[in-house]
């Protein structure tokens, strides 16, 4: 059987991580955690269990995720974030691909939990990730806050069954916060990469988003708490290109 080490990154994760670790005591064959400098008690919790703790300045989530796949001993990595914990199913999956490795990299569903209620739809489920593959397949990308796993041209992934359990909020302060502060770091990373902003995307990209993820992709479904975060998902559009509008106007 091959040997699996767990990578993940944390920041003030006191409140999910036991959870996190708990799941992968019989999965992983090390776990590694990467930690932002936390001054909760992320340490304390990651010392009652078998963990190799070291602390790194946080340089973007892909940056420090990269960061943590390079110090993995083995070659076959499982990747999470502090608030993620592995269903009992997907467990299973996991222990039996690691039997019988055919891929390069295999993806799962992850179910968000929000404010306490488990989101079946809307852009939230199934939230389709890539978190176990092969050292060197290829790399974190994407545009910060928003990372995902890419493998190289040519490889091939598989699917794992059940669910990868995620704590995203927990109130609608929280959520709140976040929203700005992804708007922040989004519009950022796209005005260091060249990307316009514009009147009409001011308008139109954060209707779009409503009505894609409230009406195509059935957040009505999800009651009240489907309609706070499909207005979210307007909200952070919206904030994210105004704000991406003003560094263009204030730096040209």
């Amino acid at each position: 059987m091959i040997k699996l080490s767990a990578v993940i990154i944390t920041y003030n994760e006191e409140e999910h991580l036991e959870k996190c670790l708990s799941s992968l005591v019989e999965i992983a064959d090390e776990i590694i955690v990467v930690d932002s400098f936390s001054t909760d008690k992320t340490l304390e919790i990651c010392k009652a269990f078998n963990v190799t703790f070291i602390q790194h300045a946080f340089e973007g989530y892909i940056e420090q995720k990269n960061y943590a796949v390079s110090l993995a001993n083995y070659d076959y990595i499982l990747s999470l974030d502090g608030d993620e914990a592995l269903s009992e199913t997907l467990k299973t999956s996991v222990l039996n691909t690691k039997a019988n490795w055919k891929f390069d990299g295999y993806y799962c569903n992850r179910l968000n939990n929000y404010c306490g209620q488990w989101i079946k739809h809307s852009d939230w489920y199934p939230d389709k990730k890539l978190r176990l593959f092969k050292k060197k397949s290829g790399e974190w990308k994407g545009i910060n806050p928003h990372d995902s796993y890419k493998l190289k041209k040519g490889l091939k992934a598989g699917k794992l069954k059940g669910d990868l359990l995620h704590w995203v909020y927990r109130d609608y302060t929280d959520h709140n916060l976040k929203v700005e502060s992804f708007s922040t770091i989004a519009a950022g990373a796209y005005y260091k990469l060249g990307k316009k902003s514009s009147i009409w995307k001011i308008i139109y990209r954060p209707a779009w988003a409503f009505f894609k993820s409230y009406f195509l992709r059935l957040g009505f479904l999800d009651g009240l708490n489907g309609l706070i975060i499909c207005v979210q998902t307007y909200n952070v559009t919206f904030l994210k290109y105004v704000k991406l509008y003003r560094l263009w106007k204030i730096n040209s």
